[in-house]
């Protein structure tokens, strides 16, 4: 199978992957025989992380404080640094503490203390429920709820990317939280799972059984990690998201600033969806926001 995308200047073929192919071939069988089956696959696939490099980049300039917070008998990786309330670090999907290291010196030097931690399965964490080298939304709420139990009250926290939706959740949940900012937000779970789908070639009955199993996963509706449908107790959001994101859809974070009246919106170019993380108007941004 391939692809062809034609610009004015050049002609480019990208070759799907013969695992790819392979892969297509056999949901489309199953599509037809026993989507059960075909969404049993599929629920594989939607709960592995990604290993991409980016997601593994370690911007912090000093070590903090190590610790651990029990969850479900697991540990959860837990770093601090200076004093005051705490500001708690949130990464995203296959990422880490780490990536969000360049937020930390200037909190701290703005009087509060940041704790950054890693969701099960992520980073120096072990693995989650459904074992290594996979994650699921829940166990992202719970570990930030666990985490704000040991070390106080979120004076604000900083969430980036699948980190935001699930810090919307677990504000949903009943988290007290002062202020958010949400860098680069992933805001409809059901665009991952679109996406998933248009590589994998699942099929709408497939999908269907997919969600279900998901859902009977989470304990809970889908929608509850959509912070689009979170309507009460949403504190002051400052978002921020670059138009160049390949990641998280612009539109999509432009939708969750229309529905919340307590959010701005601050729009970047050319930042993408991970180098906006280190960009130091984007940080200044957050920390004077945060700083209010």
């Amino acid at each position: 199978m391939t692809t062809t995308v034609t610009d004015p200047r050049k002609s480019t073929t990208v070759r799907t992957p013969p695992r790819i192919r392979a892969i297509r071939t056999a949901f489309a069988a199953l599509e037809r025989l026993t989507p059960r089956q075909a969404s049993r696959w599929s629920l594989r696939l939607w709960s592995s992380l990604p290993g991409n490099a980016g997601r593994r980049r370690d911007e912090r300039t000093t070590d903090g404080e190590r610790s651990s917070v029990l969850l479900d008998g697991r540990l959860v990786a837990v770093e601090s640094w200076g004093t005051g309330e705490p500001v708690y670090l949130v990464h995203g999907w296959g990422g880490w503490r780490g990536q969000l290291g360049r937020f930390v010196d200037p909190l701290v030097a703005a009087g509060v203390r940041v704790v950054a931690f890693d969701a099960p399965g992520h980073g120096d964490s072990d693995p989650g429920g459904l074992g290594r080298g996979r994650g699921n939304g829940v166990e992202f709420v719970r570990a930030l709820q666990a985490v704000a139990a040991i070390h106080g009250r979120p004076r604000a926290v900083v969430a980036h990317s699948f980190g935001c939706a699930t810090t919307a959740t677990a504000v949903r949940d009943g988290l007290d939280v002062g202020r958010l900012a949400f860098v680069a937000p992933g805001v409809d779970p059901m665009a991952y799972v679109a996406g998933l789908q248009r590589v994998f070639g699942f099929g709408p009955r497939t999908v269907q059984e997919m969600v279900i199993r998901i859902e009977r996963l989470a304990g809970r509706s889908l929608s509850d990690f959509d912070p689009r449908t979170l309507t009460t107790g949403r504190p002051p959001t400052l978002i921020i998201h670059d138009r160049q994101d390949k990641e998280c859809p612009y539109a999509d974070a432009v939708g969750l600033a229309e529905s919340w009246p307590t959010a701005e919106m601050i729009t970047t170019d050319g930042l993408g969806h991970q180098r906006i993380l280190r960009d130091e108007s984007v940080i200044n941004e957050v920390v004077g926001y945060l700083s209010r």
